[in-house]
């Protein structure tokens, strides 16, 4: 079990995701986590306050990163409490980096692995999530893999 921090202020709006009681709000994660381009993956997701509690089965540990920063990357939530098990191949976890005011890919790119020109490897490990390379945003959380 792991926690990661988000920004609360940055992120996707959903409307009334956060608000108590909302009897609706498991479901609203997984309408949105298949909206990013994620599919169906056999996950659920609670909701403690500003914390998203995922639980259930992905195949793989890319599955399971980017299924923990759709969730994350929600405007109002403040942390993710990550219980999903990988069924597939043990794989080495991704780094994770948020970004900054006036960062883009290339920058980030430069600040990981030293070359501004690797900022598509950063793009593809981020896609569906990401539609377009100049398309982030300052407190978005990205993947970056070895």
């Amino acid at each position: 079990m792991s926690i990661f921090s988000f920004v609360k202020e940055a992120g996707e709006k959903l409307i009334d995701l956060l608000t108590p009681g909302n009897a609706n709000a498991s479901e609203q994660l997984k309408a949105h986590i298949a909206k990013v381009g994620l599919g169906n993956p056999n996950v659920q997701a609670t909701i403690d306050g500003d914390k998203v509690i995922v639980t259930g089965e992905v195949a793989s540990q890319e599955e399971k990163e980017k299924i923990l920063l759709a969730v994350g990357n929600i405007a109002g939530v403040g942390s993710v409490e990550d219980q999903i098990t990988v069924t597939g191949p043990v794989a080495k976890e991704a780094k994770f980096v948020t970004v900054e005011k006036g960062d883009t890919l290339s920058a980030i790119s430069k600040r990981v692995y030293g070359d501004a020109n690797k900022y598509q490897k950063i793009f593809e490990a981020n896609k569906p999530m990401l539609s377009h390379p100049d398309k982030i945003y300052p407190g978005q959380v990205l993947r970056i893999p070895e």
